[in-house]
């Protein structure tokens, strides 16, 4: 095929147009002026000249086979640009779960996803234990038993199922002193009229059962307890332990994870029972505190309460928190924000 009516074959005229940017010697000096007209044309042209692409060469030429993917590649990647739910159901994935999962958000069968948890272990697996040693009134063994009963209370009270369902902790409240009279008083108030002053998730994790329920049995955690001896020879044991809790709507069919994630640093005082008033196999609370994300910052209901995606408001002016983050101690976190300063969760 000619092109135009010319009477130069296509592969010489190809080969003409090679030669003549080369240089090559033997080239025409002066081609006829359609010849020089073409050869204008095509180097203004961006791509292949009109009508380029029917020619049916006899051999393939690789040069084309690379213009022809590159083009396909420029317009899939306009259209990803401008309608990219359209590709993703190219794929085989869907705009419910399945595009949850793959934009990183929890799913139910998937509920830490999108977060460091999804790497922590679960439940008291997440928190490392110390060797015991004899330390103040405590020989090597009854520190050993100290401890247990230590972490003991923390599974009691962050990670029993009955305790996050709402229900009193009896277990966890049965390990503290009852002689301490701050502490009964806490008590007492907490869990039938809890205010700021005496609220409930200080030491314990519970969701309102008509609220939220857990998002399966699997809570994960991280931390540790270490022990130093303290006032009168005592053996105090201080727990600083992340608790992240996945949670679903309590009713409706929404599919919907958000995740409450609770730090608390638990100072206990195991001690001397010639010296202190105190129960055997109880502690006294020395001091107590939680750092919760995505809970309900200024609610005094006694549970957390998650928000989900339509309760979710504008977030507030607060310090900017990592609630995953633990290279930083309570104090630090704590120390630049005053009562009112619940801070702002950069990531759940």
């Amino acid at each position: 095929m000619n092109k135009g009516g010319s009477s130069i074959p296509d592969e010489e005229w190809e080969r003409f147009l090679r030669e003549a940017e080369a240089g090559t010697p033997g080239a025409p000096e002066e081609p006829s002026a359609r010849a020089r007209m073409v050869t204008r044309r095509l180097r203004e042209e961006p791509g292949p000249p009109q009508g380029w692409r029917t020619h049916e060469p006899p051999r393939r030429r690789r040069g084309k086979a690379r213009y022809v993917v590159g083009l396909v590649l420029v317009v899939a990647l306009f259209v990803v640009a401008l309608d990219p739910g359209r590709v993703t159901g190219w794929f085989g994935f869907d705009g419910g779960g399945g595009s949850a999962a793959a934009s990183g958000q929890p799913t139910l069968d998937d509920p830490f996803k999108g977060s460091p948890a999804e790497h922590w272990a679960a439940g008291t697996a997440g928190i490392t234990m110390p060797s015991a040693r004899a330390t103040g009134w405590m020989s090597e063994k009854q520190v050993a038993d100290a401890l247990d009963s230590s972490l003991a209370f923390l599974s009691d009270s962050g990670l029993d199922p009955a305790v996050l369902r709402g229900e009193r902790p009896v277990k966890a409240i049965a390990a503290l002193n009852p002689k301490q009279a701050d502490v009964r008083e806490y008590l007492a108030n907490a869990f039938d009229t809890p205010d700021r002053k005496n609220d409930p998730l200080t030491l314990f994790s519970r969701f309102d059962p008509s609220y939220a329920r857990l998002a399966g049995d699997v809570i994960k955690t991280r931390g540790g307890i270490t022990y130093r001896e303290g006032e009168r020879g005592a053996v105090e044991v201080t727990a600083d332990v992340t608790f992240v809790y996945p949670l679903v709507r309590a009713s409706g069919d929404s599919d919907e994870v958000a995740r409450t994630i609770a730090r608390r640093e638990i100072v206990m005082s195991w001690d001397d029972p010639d010296k202190v008033l105190t129960e055997p196999g109880t502690f006294s609370l020395k001091a107590y505190r939680v750092d919760s994300a995505n809970g309900g910052c200024s609610n005094t209901t006694g549970y957390f309460r998650p928000e989900f995606a339509k309760e979710r408001g504008p977030s507030d002016d607060g310090t900017k928190v990592d609630p995953y983050e633990r290279g930083t101690s309570m104090d630090e976190r704590m120390r630049d924000r005053d009562a009112s300063d619940c801070g702002t969760a950069t990531r759940t």
